[in-house]
């Protein structure tokens, strides 16, 4: 392997790549923002994926001078691909990465995108892009591939080296230099993919899948919360065949499976079909913030509380649990729309960042030791920090120890649980 290898953008995707890479070989890291080029060079992760020492083992020349590009010739683009407020792709940082890397592109570069993208997205928006700005011809100056980011943000067992890379070129030469840059790191191996259509198509049906299985499930709550029934109990008992699938009902958020689906029913769309099961799924997982604020406030009008006025906190911002992310997070429909019915919220995470929570969504954060007691407690994020209190956290947040608590993923022992709390799950 003798390429010289650069990478756009470092966020959740980038860096990790980034790292393997330059755990093995010299590299040029880039990225816009200033800041987290300033923190990498200090060996900080700001989103937590990274360890300083672990940044500390790769060479990487972190710079925000998009010129530095210009001495690679195996460019990685790793910019996110996030929806508009219409649902619709918004591929602005893609289009604006591929204008960077063209400026500055060489005959004999093969670039490489990692962003999840609509089937043939790489070869119709991207690719003409590189050639506009660069004034060289694709297939001919310079080649493009597709490799699909698999990274899972707080997931410390499937990392970048140990999950399978899929790996797709432009034709059969670019495949077999793609297949060996990234074997030269990836320890599970990669999987050649015939085209990068294909390889563009299995990464977004990846997450569609796992959102139209969750949105099953999360169907299911609703009618056993109508039946009385508890349906973690029933996804137990369910579990125990063979081929049951197990997947559980919950917050469908953060910048992969809440947001993948729609590139796929975009392009769907775009070719005459209307996508029926996916799109329902996607409608059902939106709902289920709003169903948990409006289930929390029946149980507490049931419990004689006055709901105007009264304070409900809410445990947890990110998307998951025990990861700094707050893109695309659902506890923000929570918030939403119990401020909807007149109560005072109180916000607090352990891990999210406090300006950008105001920045992005216009909340306060609450630091915990700070928190007024309420008579709710919706057990929305269960971070390694809150698990680890346990019963002992929830009581002291409710005003006297008792009053509600809506523990969303059922992290909490029922049968432990303090005499005057009333539990409520998904």
């Amino acid at each position: 392997m003798n390429r010289t290898i650069g990478v756009v953008g470092l966020g959740y995707v980038g860096l990790p790549v980034a790292v393997a890479f330059g755990e093995k070989h010299q590299i040029v890291g880039f990225d816009i923002n200033e800041h987290r080029i300033d923190t990498l060079k200090q060996h900080i992760d700001y989103t937590g994926e990274l360890s300083a020492e672990e940044l500390a083992k790769a060479s990487i020349e972190y710079t925000s001078n998009p010129e530095r590009l210009g001495d690679c010739d195996f460019i990685i683009v790793a910019v996110p691909t996030p929806i508009d407020e219409a649902k619709n792709p918004d591929m602005t940082a893609l289009r604006k990465a591929s204008e960077t890397v063209g400026k500055v592109l060489k005959p004999g570069t093969i670039v490489v995108y990692e962003s999840t993208v609509y089937p043939g997205a790489t070869e119709e928006v991207c690719l003409p892009i590189l050639e506009k700005f660069s004034g060289l011809v694709g297939g001919q100056d310079f080649f493009i591939g597709y490799s699909p980011e698999r990274i899972n943000p707080g997931d410390k067992e499937h990392t970048f080296t140990k999950i399978t890379k899929v790996v797709s070129g432009q034709d059969a030469a670019t495949l077999d230099v793609v297949a060996d840059v990234y074997g030269s790191v990836v320890e599970a191996g990669v999987y050649r993919a015939p085209s990068i259509k294909v390889a563009e198509a299995a990464k977004v049906i990846e997450n569609t899948q796992r959102d139209i299985n969750i949105a099953l499930v999360n169907e299911l709550a609703l009618i056993f919360d109508r039946l009385g029934i508890d349906t973690r109990e029933v996804l137990k008992a369910a579990g125990t065949k063979w081929n049951f699938l197990k997947f559980n009902p919950g917050l469908v958020g953060g910048h992969c499976i809440g947001v993948d689906p729609y590139y796929l029913t975009h392009k769907a769309a775009s070719v005459g079909y209307h996508p029926e099961v996916i799109l329902a799924g996607r409608r059902i997982n939106d709902s289920i913030a709003n169903f948990i604020a409006t289930s929390v406030v029946k149980q507490m009008i049931l419990q004689g509380s006055t709901i105007q006025g009264c304070r409900v906190t809410v445990l947890g911002l990110t998307f998951k649990e025990n990861v700094t992310d707050i893109r695309n997070t659902k506890v923000v429909d929570i918030i939403s729309e119990l401020k909807e019915f007149g109560i005072d919220v109180q916000v607090t995470d352990a891990l999210a960042d406090a300006e950008e929570a105001q920045h992005e969504y216009g909340l306060t954060l609450t630091p915990l030791e700070e928190l007024k007691p309420a008579q709710a407690v919706i057990y929305a994020v269960p971070h390694q920090a809150y698990l680890e209190r346990g019963w002992e956290l929830i009581e002291n947040l409710l005003q006297d120890g008792k009053g509600i608590v809506a523990d969303v993923k059922s992290v909490l022992d029922v049968t432990q649980a303090p005499q005057n709390i009333s539990i409520w799950r998904l």
